[in-house]
């Protein structure tokens, strides 16, 4: 199991694994400029991959591009609650989800791509608003994640900025399956 997956039922005891490699991801970039960038990146990937390999599954128990961006939707869905928790309430609970349950109940093999793209430009600009303007103090403002602790708002935007990357790797790892 790769030490990206980081499935519900273990969430907690691999939490640690997952962020270091996260985090790794995003080395010394600034995550405000990737969490900017990502939305254009996104738009590019949809333009440039026809229909069918969105929609094919990277390998058998796998996520296609399609589900991918949908993901990336509901996530950035579900950092705009922790941000405005965090922001608004002192050291709120940030619960875990099951991005598998989520993919599999929520449909994520049957949205369109565009709508799953449309979606996520939408929420990552009015989330980036309120991180931009953020105050120093509010940066610093902690959640109380159930699986991994105390987070700041400020390791969230590294977190997240991480995920972008994890997830823009993956597109471009299934695109060039595609065309290999």
């Amino acid at each position: 199991m790769s030490v990206f997956t980081n499935p519900a039922g273990a969430a907690r005891e691999q939490a640690a694994a997952y962020v270091t490699a996260v985090l790794g991801l995003l080395g010394d970039q600034d995550p405000l400029d990737v969490l900017r960038a990502t939305p254009g990146r996104l738009e590019r990937v949809l333009a440039d991959t026809p229909a069918d390999v969105l929609a094919r599954p990277e390998a058998r128990g796998k996520w296609s591009m399609g589900e991918v961006l949908a993901h990336l939707a509901d996530s950035d869905l579900v950092w705009g609650w922790r941000l405005r928790l965090i922001l608004a309430q002192d050291r709120p609970a940030l619960t875990g989800y099951d991005q598998d349950a989520w993919a599999r109940r929520l449909g994520y093999a049957e949205i369109r791509p565009a709508d799953s793209v449309a979606m996520f430009g939408v929420l990552r600009r009015a989330n980036l608003r309120l991180v931009e303007r953020a105050s120093p103090a509010d940066l610093q403002r902690i959640g109380l994640h159930v699986e991994r602790g105390e987070e700041s708002l400020a390791h969230q935007l590294r977190l997240y900025a991480g995920h972008d990357l994890l997830h823009l790797n993956q597109l471009a790892r299934i695109a060039r399956q595609e065309s290999g």
